[in-house]
């Protein structure tokens, strides 16, 4: 089984963020009324005034807004599905896995196109909270173990903060330069630990009753 982070990886920009600008052109009351929260939440992340989990909590809570979510999304991947890879296109496979910090409602729809599974942050769009922890660093690998999946043979990511899975595969691969860009996942030598550690203690990893 080979494995697949999704934005920036095999897709060139992240999915969600691109949803969130797609869905403001289409209803531009969310430039009123959301984006707005959005900017000062990025400004309090920067200063250190909101951990990382926190803001994608409260960003994913435009999802809540959109009344025509099912035909929005599915419009959305209409016109962006042409922008997977060709790399990944041309070695895809059945028992393919994508797993991502993005929520599900945004990731289901492209692996049902693609014809792979996926596992990604479950998020209520009803009431607009996330059922688990977000799907991200040690919590994707944790995830894996604990739902017993086969052994990975080749893993592929954009970001250092997923070297706890990519310990898991036989081989791993770091991806660059919005997802074209493909080399061995580097040697865990003292200067990259640094990064690693930087990337995933981000205050992403808690649970929701913290």
């Amino acid at each position: 089984m080979n494995v697949y982070d999704f934005d920036k990886t095999i897709f060139p920009t992240d999915c969600s963020i691109d949803f969130f600008i797609w869905c403001m052109k289409r209803h531009p009351k969310l430039c009123f009324t959301f984006a707005p929260k959005v900017v000062k939440n990025l400004i309090m992340r920067k200063i250190g005034k909101m951990p990382e989990y926190l803001m994608q909590r409260e960003f994913f809570c435009y999802l809540t807004l959109i009344d025509d979510f099912d035909e929005q999304i599915e419009r959305y991947w209409d016109k962006n599905e042409k922008r997977i890879a060709p790399w990944y296109l041309a070695q895809k496979r059945p028992d393919d896995l994508i797993i991502s910090a993005s929520p599900d409602c945004i990731i289901g729809p492209i692996a049902k196109r693609l014809g792979v599974n996926f596992m990604a942050t479950e998020f209520n769009r009803k009431y607009g909270v996330f059922l688990h922890n977000l799907m991200y660093a040690q919590e994707k690998a944790q995830y894996m173990i604990d739902h017993g999946f086969p052994k990975i043979d080749h893993f592929y990511s954009d970001s250092l903060s997923d070297t706890p899975i990519a310990l898991c595969a036989e081989k791993a691969y770091l991806v660059k330069d919005k997802a074209r860009t493909i080399v061995d996942w580097p040697d865990l030598d003292e200067e990259t630990l640094s990064k690693v550690y930087e990337k995933v203690d981000t205050g992403w990893n808690v649970h929701l009753d913290e």
